[in-house]
């Protein structure tokens, strides 16, 4: 299977070196079913246009598709579509729509789809106080997180996925939603640290990601 995403897949956050990031967990939880996970996130990457990479719809051939025996993914995306445009990453760019990334998500099904390979999506987790005091602080606005709550509503409840994990909610503070909950915060408010990720890894429902059954 392949972990398809951006700066919370590739592991920003994570022990260097100690393969702490969730799809290296993920891969602890599947070796003893002989399925291998191959980690396709790219640190600033996009779902609809490039970033520090190409965009993660044309990628996607190349990255998931092209790969040998990939059976299933699950895509974590749209953390920068939606929070660089009008900050230090996008300053020109204007706000993405939750419809835009509503789109891109289809279409991206619709490649899975053509290829016979399972797509699980991940919820966005939230962003507030993201890399707060460094010169990259933007992501966050109350209008971005609104976009980011409607994009996650809609991945929960269209069932357009084969399956889904709620990334946000196992992330977000329950005080405060908008909010990475502190044990599972790396300390730059935007990306996970070990337990976060690792709980991360454990929240996907593996008869969910391959289509077995338990």
């Amino acid at each position: 299977m392949v972990a398809f995403g951006d700066s919370l897949t590739d592991g920003n956050g994570a022990t260097p070196g100690a393969n702490t990031r969730w799809p290296d967990a993920l891969a602890e939880r599947l070796a003893g079913r002989d399925v291998a996970v191959l980690n396709a996130g790219i640190s600033g990457g996009r779902l609809l246009k490039d970033g520090m990479g190409r965009a993660g719809l044309e990628r996607a051939g190349r990255d998931v598709f092209a790969q040998p025996g990939v059976r299933a993914m699950v895509v974590l995306l749209g953390t920068n579509d939606i929070g660089w445009p009008g900050g230090p990453f996008a300053p020109s760019e204007p706000a993405v729509r939750a419809e835009e990334m509503i789109q891109g998500f289809r279409q991206l099904i619709e490649m899975a789809r053509a290829h016979h390979v399972r797509i699980m999506a991940g919820t966005i987790a939230p962003t507030e106080r993201a890399l707060e005091g460094t010169p990259l602080e933007g992501h966050y606005s109350p209008d971005k997180d609104k976009v980011r709550q409607a994009v996650n509503r809609w991945i929960r409840e269209s069932g357009a996925f084969d399956a889904v994990v709620d990334f946000d909610a196992l992330l977000r503070d329950p005080a405060r939603p908008s909010r990475l909950k502190a044990a599972m915060d790396s300390g730059d408010h935007l990306h996970p640290g070990d337990a976060g990720y690792k709980a991360m890894a454990a929240a996907i429902d593996l008869e969910a990601l391959l289509g077995t059954s338990p």
